[in-house]
């Protein structure tokens, strides 16, 4: 079922596409898609994973500047509401099956029965219903020759003395863990809505925040994730949540923290993506479409060369405003760089839509965000820097360029938001292990000739 931020974009695509004049098979045609699935996408039966794909249709429909930046507000609002669909699907709890009990018999005796009073199944600390139990002997009386009354009347409170000791057993540890529900139902409550992540396998990383441990740890994270959190596989949408800290909010605090989704590992594809692999060029298999990169390098054991350009998307989970207050780069190791030949994902640059654009340098002792100016169709974004706001209808996408030229390092990303009184830290990872990058300085390149199905050094 298409959701309302799907039906938006599709009624735009619609429009652009029907003041084109073009019939769908042409536009399929120049696309590459086939012409169903281009209706889905004007129907709202489908968001593409990638923006890419959009951004061509637009741009064949004729789309002005201003057209493209709403096109891609769209697509962002779209598939981020396609990520938290698949999140958010109950999965339903297991039911207990009652066991039946089969009543016991007690033939009548001539002695009146003693009868237990409910006050004393009231819940009680475990430790007096132990020793309440204790006295009852299940052994036989040592008086010789017991009438058969008596063992009978004997056996009878024996049963509901035990029958009562089970209640309280039973009755102590579930007070004791109603108890503690209750205690954490705060800390609770600020977990994402309909977490992962960590994932982590869908088109764009998402990450959700995870209670925060004080052991470091390289996994996946509470990516509401984030610890971004979200993070992320493949882009795998909702990339494993990683660790995030949440500070207590003075009482009546109702802040949440934002989802944070890895939305490409290459926002300037496929121009410029390398990967480091320690194989013979021949035995390398062609390079996949875009979207498949990533999976086709890790299968291959390939480490990213040179430079990885995130593409982040952040988004509140409810109308009240967070504020971004900084992203900060975690840099866990820096060795010297991999000795592997370089193989490029692909050659031609797009014109990609930039809109906060960082810079980060792997090389640095300390590793900062530089603002930098971006582009949004053909109009240059001036640089800016943190605080940024978001809701759940006002996304900021981010733009990071981390390049390195003379280490082999292993990083993260911390991201700091305040709302409602509350502050809190997601991490951004890569799907619960620390992003990975090396320099390809010296290095043998390789570019894939798709006219002779060969790996040709340059």
């Amino acid at each position: 079922m298409a959701t309302p931020e799907a039906e938006e974009l599709a009624a735009l695509l619609k429009k652009l596409k029907d003041r084109s004049g073009r019939s769908y098979g042409v536009l399929a045609g120049r696309l590459h898609v086939s012409t169903s699935t281009l209706h889905r996408y004007c129907n709202g039966d489908a968001v593409p994973g990638e923006f890419a794909p959009v951004e061509r249709f637009a741009r064949l429909c004729g789309a002005t500047a201003d057209e493209m930046v709403e096109v891609h507000r769209r697509w962002i609002l779209a598939d981020a509401a396609r990520g938290r669909g698949k999140a958010e699907a109950p999965v339903p709890a297991e039911a207990v099956k009652p066991v039946p009990v089969e009543p016991e018999v007690v033939e009548p005796s001539r002695a009146e029965p003693e009868v237990v009073e409910p006050s004393r199944a009231e819940p009680v600390p475990a430790e007096p219903a132990r020793r309440e139990t204790e006295p009852v002997a299940l052994e036989p009386v040592r008086e010789e020759a017991p009438a058969p009354s008596r063992w009978r009347r004997a056996s009878a409170r024996t049963r509901v003395l035990l029958a009562a000791a089970a209640v309280v057993a039973l009755t102590v540890p579930t007070a004791v863990v109603i108890g503690q529900l209750k205690q954490t139902g705060s800390d609770a409550a600020t977990g994402a809505p309909g977490a992962s992540e960590t994932t982590a396998g869908q088109d764009a990383d998402a990450v959700s925040p995870s209670p925060y441990s004080p052991s470091p740890s390289v996994s996946a994270s509470k990516r509401p994730s984030a610890s971004a959190t979200t993070g992320s596989a493949s882009p795998s949408a909702r990339t494993s949540p990683s660790a995030s800290r949440t500070t207590g909010a003075p009482e009546g605090g109702t802040g949440r923290p934002p989802t944070v989704t890895i939305s490409s590992y290459n926002w300037e594809e496929p121009c410029g993506q390398f990967y480091l692999l320690g194989q013979d060029p021949a035995t390398v298999p062609p390079p996949p479409p875009p979207k498949g990169t990533r999976g086709w390098a890790r299968a291959l054991g390939g480490v990213d060369g040179g430079a990885m350009k995130l593409e982040l998307t952040v988004q509140g989970t409810s109308a009240q405003a967070v504020v971004l207050t900084g992203l900060r780069v975690k840099v866990l190791s820096q060795r010297a760089p991999v000795q592997q030949p370089a193989f490029s994902m692909g050659e031609g640059c797009g014109s990609g839509i930039e809109p906060q654009s960082f810079d980060v340098d792997l090389d640095d002792s300390r590793p900062a965000l530089k603002p930098v100016a971006g582009k949004q169709g053909d109009e240059t974004v001036p640089a800016k820097d943190f605080p940024f706001r978001v809701s759940s209808s006002d996304v900021e996408v981010f733009d990071l360029d981390a390049h390195v030229e003379g280490h082999d390092v292993s990083w993260y990303l911390e991201l700091d938001w305040s709302s409602g009184g509350r502050t809190g830290t997601l991490r951004v990872d890569d799907g619960g292990k620390p992003f990975r990058t090396s320099s390809i300085a010296g290095r043998p390149e390789y570019y894939y000739r798709y006219d002779t199905s060969v790996w040709e050094k340059r």
